[in-house]
């Protein structure tokens, strides 16, 4: 498994849903990513200037809603995640 540095996070998207209109299956690379997904590992926190680390606001398990172009793909036991900065989640999904 991957332990994301700093302020990064590990995230699992969403399971992409089969849509269909009006009969039609929309192929794969037609859909939209998923802009949303759970928390698998987190970043030590962002590191200040004068050296203090300031804790995340999100933890493993967490389910969140971030932007559509967020994080860098990467594939781990042909399992896709995201990393991204804590910065492009935009809240935690309740």
């Amino acid at each position: 498994m991957i332990r994301p540095l700093g302020e990064k996070v590990l995230v699992k998207p969403a399971e992409l849903k089969e849509v269909k209109k009006g009969g039609i299956i929309i192929p794969d690379t037609a859909k939209e990513k998923p802009q949303e997904g759970e928390i698998i590992a987190v970043g030590t926190g962002k590191r200040t200037e004068d050296g203090k680390i300031i804790a995340l606001d999100v933890k493993v398990g967490d389910k969140v809603l971030f932007g559509k172009y967020s994080g860098t793909e990467v594939k781990i036991n042909d399992i896709e995640y995201l990393i991204m900065s804590q910065d492009d989640i935009f809240g935690i999904i309740k």
